[in-house]
C-alpha cells in the first residue's frame, strides 16, 4: 500500500521592511512551494492618526496635514477636504480657482499614474529604463507644484472656495508647454512597454480581479476600471467643473495586471486632454471667492453650522472622501477619511491565492497603494 505524499506548508512573511511591499506593509503568506495559498495583509506600522488630529483641530488646520496621506497625491487630498467644508458651510468656489484646482488634480493623476507604472516594472525586476524615464516626465510637474505652493510633494495649496492664491505670472505657460510635451513621453514609454513580450507573459493574466468581486468590496479607481466597470466619480458626480470638459474613461476586459497598467495609461491620455481644455479655457478674476477661506484671512472663528457632510474627488487611486460632522464649533466633531489605497487593498489576497510568490510582489503594486493613506 502506498501513501500519498503530504506537502507542508510555509508561512513567510515579506515586509515590512522588504523593499518591493510599499512602505511598511507586511503580506503573511502561506505557500504550498511556491504557490500562494493564503496571503494576509498586515498593516498599523505607519499610523498616522490623521482623523484624531482632525478632531482637535481647526477645519482649515487639518489641510497640511492632507497632504501626508497620499504623499504621491496631495493636490487631490486638498480638494477633497475642500469639497467636504465647502458642502458643510455653502461655501461658493470661484470660477478661476476651480479651473485651478481641476488643473492640479489632473496633473496629480499624471504624476500617480506615471510612478507607479515605474513603481510596478521596478517590482518585476526591470528597475533601470521604466521609473527613470517615469520619475523624469514627474519632475517636470513638481517643478510646477513648487512654483504655486512652495512645495514639490508635500502640497498645501486648494483651500474652501478655491485656491490658496493665484499661480505666479507664466505659470500657466509652463504647465501648457509640460502637458504639450506629455503626449510624446507616452508614445515613447508604449512602445518601450506596452507590447514588451517579457511584460505581458509576467502580467497577462496575472492577479486577476473579477468585476463582481471588485464591486462588492468596494474597490474604486483603475482598480475596477480594469475589471471593466464603468465607474468614475468624475463623470457620476460631476463634482467642479468636470462636466464642461468631454473624456472618455478607460476600461479593461481581464482585470488583470496588465489591464491595470494599460488602463492607467489610456486615463493619462485622457487627463491630457482636460488639461488641455482647462488651460486654453480658464478664465480671469479672483482664485478665490469672497467666502472662501484662505490660510491668512480665514477666520480664527470659523463655525460651520450644525450638520454632516461627505465630499468625495475620483482621486488617482479611487474614491477619496471625507466625512465631517459638524455640532456648530471650529473644530469638526467627527473627522473620517474614506482612504482608497485602505479599501483596494482587502481584495489582495483572493488577487494572490494561486498565483506565485515573485507575482504576489507585481500584483501588490498594482494595486497602488501609499501606506500613509492606509495607516491614516
Amino acid at each position: 500500500m502506498t501513501t500519498a505524499a503530504v506537502s507542508e506548508l510555509l508561512e513567510v512573511n515579506l515586509g515590512p521592511q522588504h523593499p518591493s511591499t510599499h512602505g511598511v506593509f507586511r503580506m503573511q503568506a502561506t505557500l504550498d512551494g511556491e504557490t500562494i495559498v493564503a496571503l494576509k495583509p498586515v498593516v498599523g506600522y505607519l499610523h498616522r492618526n490623521h482623523e484624531q488630529i482632525g478632531e482637535h483641530a481647526t477645519y482649515i488646520a487639518s489641510f497640511p496635514f492632507t497632504d501626508r496621506l497620499d504623499y504621491f497625491c496631495a493636490m487631490s487630498n486638498n480638494l477633497g477636504l475642500a469639497i467636504a467644508i465647502e458642502k458643510l458651510a455653502g461655501i461658493p468656489v470661484s470660477e478661476r480657482g476651480d479651473y485651478l484646482r481641476v488643473i492640479m488634480a489632473e496633473l496629480t493623476r499624471l504624476v500617480n499614474h506615471v510612478a507607479v507604472t515605474g513603481f510596478v516594472l521596478n517590482d518585476m525586476g526591470a528597475f533601470g529604463t521604466p521609473l527613470l524615464y517615469a520619475f523624469r516626465e514627474r519632475e517636470r510637474i513638481l517643478d510646477l507644484f513648487e512654483a504655486c505652493s512652495g512645495s514639490r510633494m508635500m502640497c498645501n495649496y486648494i483651500r474652501p472656495g478655491g485656491v490658496r492664491e493665484d499661480v505666479p505670472e507664466g505659470w500657466l505657460n509652463r504647465a501648457r508647454g509640460v502637458v504639450t510635451n506629455f503626449p510624446r513621453f507616452l508614445d515613447e514609454f508604449e512602445l518601450l512597454l506596452t507590447d514588451n513580450e517579457i511584460i505581458q507573459q509576467r502580467t497577462r493574466h496575472v492577479g486577476v480581479l473579477p468585476k463582481e468581486l471588485a464591486v462588492s468590496a468596494s474597490v474604486t479607481g483603475p482598480l475596477l476600471r480594469a475589471s471593466g466597470v464603468n465607474y468614475d466619480i468624475r463623470k457620476v458626480d460631476g463634482y467642479s467643473i468636470y462636466p464642461k470638459f468631454p473624456f472618455k474613461v478607460p476600461l479593461g476586459a481581464v482585470g488583470d495586471v496588465y489591464d491595470r497598467y494599460y488602463v492607467r495609461i489610456l486615463e493619462m491620455r485622457q487627463s491630457v486632454k482636460i488639461l488641455e481644455q482647462a488651460l486654453k479655457e480658464i478664465p480671469g478674476g479672483p482664485a478665490i471667492s469672497p467666502k472662501g477661506l484662505a490660510l491668512v484671512k480665514a477666520p480664527r472663528t470659523f463655525r460651520p453650522p450644525k450638520g454632516d457632510a461627505y465630499g468625495r474627488v475620483e482621486a488617482p487611486k479611487g474614491e477619496l472622501g471625507f466625512y465631517l460632522v459638524s455640532d456648530g464649533s471650529p473644530i469638526p466633531y467627527r473627522y473620517h477619511v474614506r482612504a482608497p489605497s485602505f479599501i483596494n487593498l482587502t481584495v489582495l489576497e483572493d488577487m494572490c491565492r494561486g498565483q506565485k510568490v515573485a507575482d504576489a510582489i507585481i500584483i501588490l503594486g498594482s494595486i497602488d497603494i501609499v501606506m500613509g493613506e492606509v495607516d491614516r
